[in-house]
Order: structure tokens, then sequence, then C-alpha cells
């Protein structure tokens, strides 16, 4: 089970909240460069919703994918820009990657016990059991 989620916009502060709880570098697997089999395999997933693009991309169904490698992985912390606000896409595929990575945060939210929002390198607490 994930431990907490991080969310927040592009740049807001959330490798630095991860850096103020102990995490290095190399803790990290960043979904925008890690090959798509080693996303799940460090202590904290970098980048959600780059990894559901590349995800759908390849022609996978990411909630699935996401779903069966939080399983059966030790990730502790996923990091996901927010990505749903602001002017809805023409594009289809823009669209559809903003809905699945919408649900796929539902899912993790409600699974996790601590839920934070990073806003102007703020850590806002969401949720906490």
């Amino acid at each position: 089970m994930v431990e907490k989620l991080i969310v927040g916009g592009a740049h807001s502060g959330k490798k630095e909240r991860l850096a103020a709880l102990g995490f290095l570098d190399g803790d990290m697997a960043d979904a925008k460069t890690c090959s798509l089999d080693k996303a799940f395999g460090y202590p904290v997933l970098y980048g959600l919703h780059t990894l559901v693009r590349r995800l759908m991309q390849e022609g996978m169904d990411p909630v699935q994918a996401v779903r069966k490698g939080l399983d059966e992985n030790k990730v502790k912390i996923v990091v996901c820009d927010e990505i749903g606000c602001g002017v809805i896409p023409m594009d289809r595929f823009e669209r559809d990657w903003r809905e699945q990575v919408g649900r796929i945060l539902c899912e993790i939210a409600a699974a996790s016990p601590s839920v934070e929002r990073v806003f102007c390198g703020m850590a806002m607490e969401i949720k906490a059991r």
C-alpha cells in the first residue's frame, strides 16, 4: 500500500517536499526517463501523470498497470502533477489522459493513509489517518 500521495502543480515544490521527508533522487523512479518495467521499483514514483501518458501511448490500460505495479511492489510515495484543472483540451487523447490520471488518483487517495497537496512550496495535509 502506498503510504503517501503527493499532488500539486508543475514546479510547485513537490521534489523539495520529498527532500524534506528524507528522499533523495536515487530513491525515485522518474516516470519521464525510467523504463516502464522499472517505474515501480523505487520507494518513490515521481510523475505518475507522465507514467499514465506513456502507458496509454503503449496501448496499455493505465488503471490496471498502475494498480498491478503498486500492488506488487514497495512504492511508499506517489507524486503526481495536477493536470485536471484548467481548459479542457480539444484533443481526445489529452482528455482521456486527464480522465485516467484523475481516476487513478482517486483510487490511490482512497487507499492511502496520507494525501498532501503542495502549493507554492507549502505542503497541505488533505488526508491523514
